[in-house]
């Protein structure tokens, strides 16, 4: 590998060679910032994540290693929060917070939102005062807020355009532009569910 080659092609380079120990050293001597060597922290849960037994540990603990020792917290949360999108597990108490059902139900009721709709992605604890999949629930409810505003920016999308500006608006773009703020809404309470759960992480 060339010397000067970015971190993402660097990891990718020996990913597909299926060295992933190489991989990992890549990613150990290059300084973790919040954008290529996050990305290429991604690429290696995503390798690891298929893999089982002693494989899967040789990739997965000198990862979790490279994301603990990290000095920036809002990168060791993200990390962390990009490889469980991928079922790798990077954290096991030292970095989110640990929130409990009720914790949830009490949070969702105070930013406007359903968490039983979380209910349909992930298992939610029967007792209340169990802890939560705290990473699973922010990433379900990124994802949430994520489809809220894709849906209303197409609904305002349909209605925009100088005609409309011209011969103002029909009933239904009336009704398409107010049900694109009820999108908009709920789309910053789910966002806002997420921040809230994360508060706290080390």
């Amino acid at each position: 590998m060339s010397t000067g080659a970015r971190v993402t092609d660097e990891v990718n380079f020996w990913r597909q060679r299926g060295d992933l120990r190489r991989a990992v050293r890549a990613m150990r001597v290059r300084k973790p910032e919040r954008l290529r060597w996050r990305m290429a922290l991604a690429t290696m849960a995503e390798s690891a994540a298929p893999l089982r037994g002693f494989g899967r540990l040789q990739v997965e603990e000198p990862v979790r290693e490279l994301v603990i020792d990290l000095d920036d917290r809002i990168l060791r949360r993200e990390a962390v929060l990009d490889a469980r999108r991928f079922g790798v597990d990077l954290d096991r108490g030292e970095i989110l917070p640990v929130r409990t059902r009720w914790d949830l139900t009490r949070t969702a009721f105070l930013t406007g939102v359903d968490h039983a709709l979380l209910a349909r992605y992930l298992k939610l604890p029967d007792d209340f005062n169990r802890p939560i999949d705290v990473a699973g629930v922010v990433i379900i409810s990124r994802a949430i807020s994520g489809t809220h505003k894709q849906r209303a920016e197409r609904l305002t999308q349909r209605v925009g355009g100088p005609t409309s500006a011209d011969r103002g608006l029909a009933r239904h773009e009336q009704i398409m532009l107010e049900r694109a703020e009820y999108e908009r809404d709920l789309a910053r309470r789910w966002a806002a569910l997420s921040k809230t759960l994360v508060q706290g992480s080390r």
